[in-house]
């Protein structure tokens, strides 16, 4: 039953991560230690069930690295490079949109790395959700003008190297950490994104995060739901499925979120953006058929 669920489960939960983005962004808490809190409490809690639960712990130091490796791709990386440009000024929607280019990544680079092979209707599918979310997140891009956006160039550039990072990051995590027990598997990620995310935060934060009623749920949801919940999910359809179709749904976040944005902040939907919700769903249909 979870495994049925799992894909639609993953898309919901995941897309809150652009509202809890926004809502840091709003409390001006630094996006980068509000990740350590992240990590820290995440892995802290399932640590301890781990241990209570004796799951077994990876016997082999290569085996701990590789874990460490995919941590530093899929959270530190990709993480860190989606909400820090959010907080210096970059475009939710045009960070959506640079998000959006994993699953053509991960399409292009499926059969040379992992040696999967997409069906010319699985190759039609990730095109048009693309499609999809270009006609979803347009109408958010249409006031930036060329000005502002030279000045997002770095921002661009990192939000580009997090595409790139959870491309392979998934990658990575079907070939070299496939096997073992996930519990421990995301303790040791969460480890890998700690050592990288700390002390980059330490050289450009005041690694401040104001205390107020927002934060605190904001966290909670974040550790239980976000990093713990969500990661498994994702965890768990890369080990038991091609990571071009897992890739796939990430074209459902952004539509998904934004109807998140409608819903929580009254931000209007167009018809535009209604038929590229209905047009991303189509190709996410077309790319995840065996």
């Amino acid at each position: 039953m979870l495994e049925r669920l799992s894909p639609a489960l993953f898309v919901l939960i995941w897309s809150t991560g652009w509202i809890v983005a926004k809502f840091v962004a709003v409390a001006k808490a630094d996006p980068l230690t509000f990740l350590i809190l992240r990590y820290v409490a995440a892995g802290v809690l399932i640590a301890a069930f781990a241990l209570l639960v004796r799951a077994e712990w990876p016997a082999r130091g290569r085996d701990w690295l590789h874990a460490a490796i995919t941590g530093i791709l899929l959270h530190a990386l990709y993480l860190g490079g989606v909400w820090w440009p959010i907080s210096v000024g970059l475009p939710a929607g045009l960070s959506a949109i640079i998000v959006a280019l994993q699953p053509l990544l991960t399409a292009l680079l499926a059969w040379p790395l992992v040696g999967e092979r997409l069906s010319p209707r699985n190759a039609a599918g990730v095109a048009i959700g693309f499609a999809g979310v270009v006609m979803v997140l347009t109408p958010r891009l249409v006031g930036i003008d060329a000005g502002t956006l030279e000045g997002l160039l770095v921002p661009i550039a990192v939000g580009l190297v997090s595409t790139l990072a959870v491309t392979l990051g998934t990658f990575y995590q079907k070939r070299f950490a496939a096997k073992g027990d996930l519990r421990t598997i995301t303790v040791i990620q969460y480890l890998g994104a700690l050592v990288v995310t700390l002390p980059v935060a330490w050289a450009i934060e005041p690694m401040q995060i104001p205390v107020t009623t927002t934060t605190v749920l904001v966290a909670l949801w974040s550790v239980l739901v976000l990093s713990i919940g969500a990661i498994f999910l994702m965890l768990m359809m890369i080990r038991r499925g091609a990571v071009s179709r897992v890739a796939s749904l990430i074209y459902l976040v952004p539509p998904t979120a934004a109807l998140q944005a409608w819903l929580f902040f009254g931000e209007t939907m167009t018809t535009v953006q209604i038929a590229g919700m209905m047009t991303a769903a189509f190709g996410v249909y077309l790319a995840t058929r065996k």
